[in-house]
């Protein structure tokens, strides 16, 4: 798959690491996106529903901060949070989560332009 070949090489990582990674970040975006954005952004990233369901489980600590983010009204800010949640599961750090959502815009961008990445980069940034 280009994209993870693309996170492998560029970040140096695992192909684990990538799959899980990006599928995280997918299934975030399914969660923050309605389902015409979604559906657009799908349309032109067909593997995004398998790489989402790769995504590790989050929880943990990560996952309680989230809930709490969520309740306040930091709904965006709680997501990250499992986010980075899972990120850690993966043996990845917080700052690869920045990394990833560059490499993974600029490989939308590629495929579906500047529209579509711009309906991930809303919820990503």
């Amino acid at each position: 798959m280009e994209l993870l070949n693309k996170l492998t090489e560029q970040l140096g990582i695992s192909n684990e690491q990538a799959r899980g990674g990006t599928g995280l970040l997918f299934k975030f975006a399914k969660d923050q996106l309605s389902n015409d954005d979604y559906q657009a952004v799908a349309g032109e990233v067909p593997e995004i529903g398998e790489l989402a369901k790769d995504a590790p489980e989050t929880g943990g600590l990560a996952g309680v901060l989230g809930g709490l983010a969520s309740s306040f009204g930091a709904e965006k800010l709680g997501g990250l949070a499992s986010v980075v949640g899972g990120f850690d599961k993966l043996g990845l750090d917080q700052e690869m989560v920045g990394k990833f959502v560059s490499v993974v815009l600029s490989y939308v961008e590629s495929r579906g332009g500047s529209q579509v990445k711009g309906l991930l980069e809303k919820v990503l940034k």
